[in-house]
């Protein structure tokens, strides 16, 4: 007589199951004739780098061009990327109200917590701003772009350029940015000009190029940080922008009275020298700006309007904002330096 009971019935077939199981997962042998196998590598075997190609680790394959055009779909602002195409507010009323009044509104009031889409203007200073197309937004083709690649939003994708160029026309003209019978088409679309496109300004930060190293590195304990990007010590907002509060606004208006480059530096030169990004000497200390003050006014305006790096920090032309005339660089150097003896 066994010492053991014999195994339920049931036990060998879980023993069968897995056994078979195990053979199905079994590496299959290459077959020259069969894709799936052919060139297969035995289970365990390392990869194979291509020491030609940079950062290959021997795992996939270069994408092709038809799978990278598959991604590159953006819009930029110029137009390059748009499709050929055109579509009529109205026949984006009738889009828009089949695929998008759901979440958006039948006027683009929005509906529960989707967002807004017309509305809103001159609300930017306020407390709660509306940011809407019409009000907030910058360029026309960032609609589009966005229109395109993410809506529906329970079937991205899925519309046709002539179908994205009508919602977009239908949604400028939701906040009459176009007439009723406008037709918005990749050769005009450019053209439209929303309110807001003066609010955005160019990030004014140098590009810095931190270089990786394994011997010789820079001492770590000789690193400073010049300055950081944060409110004031007392943890009130930064005043001056271009969309500050509505007190902000009224005190670089004010400002503006008194001197005639408080207007330049509330809206540009104050991203910087309010808390001393890239070692900007910040307004009113005079501590700062006392070196940069004994070198004279001429040099401080051309430093300003050509550019100029130094021990202390780096400053672009013209604050990045190459759009500025040099009388209006000027005016904003006078003003910072009569409010910083």
């Amino acid at each position: 007589m066994s010492r053991f009971p014999d195994p339920p019935r049931y036990q060998w077939l879980g023993v069968m199951a897995g056994f078979l199981l195990i053979m199905g997962c079994a590496q299959p042998a290459d077959d020259p004739e069969d894709p799936n196998t052919a060139g297969s590598k035995p289970a365990g075997a390392a990869p194979t780098v291509d020491d030609a190609r940079v950062g290959h680790y021997g795992y996939g394959t270069p994408a092709t061009e038809a799978e990278i055009a598959g991604w590159d779909i953006d819009i930029r602002p110029d137009g390059l990327g748009l499709p050929d195409g055109g579509g009529s507010v109205e026949d984006g009323e009738w889009l828009y109200d089949e695929k998008c009044a759901e979440c958006h509104g039948t006027f683009g009031e929005g509906v529960g917590r989707y967002p807004v889409l017309a509305g809103g203007a001159g609300s930017l200073r306020d407390a709660r701003p509306n940011k809407t197309v019409g009000s907030y937004w910058g360029h026309t083709s960032t609609l589009y772009d966005y229109i395109r690649r993410t809506m529906p939003f329970t079937q991205p994708e899925s519309l046709s350029n002539d179908e994205t160029y009508a919602l977009t026309a239908y949604v400028l003209y939701l906040n009459d940015l176009v007439a009723d019978d406008f037709m918005l088409t990749h050769e005009n679309l450019t053209s439209i000009q929303l309110p807001n496109a003066g609010g955005f300004v160019p990030d004014p930060r140098p590009d810095v190029a931190n270089v990786r190293c394994m011997k010789n590195c820079r001492d770590a304990a000789a690193i400073q940080i010049l300055s950081e990007a944060a409110p004031g010590a007392t943890g009130e907002p930064l005043d001056g922008g271009a969309l500050g509060d509505a007190e902000g606004g009224g005190e670089a208006e004010a400002a503006a009275e008194v001197h005639p480059g408080a207007a330049t530096y509330g809206q540009y030169c104050s991203i910087c020298h309010d808390v001393g990004v890239g070692g900007a000497p910040k307004l009113g200390d005079a501590d700062q700006w006392a070196s940069r003050n004994a070198k004279g006014m001429p040099v401080l305006m051309a430093n300003a309007i050509n550019g100029v790096t130094s021990a202390n920090g780096v400053m672009p032309a013209k604050g990045g904002f190459v759009h500025l005339s040099d009388d209006e660089v000027n005016t904003a150097v006078e003003y910072m330096v009569e409010a910083s003896r």
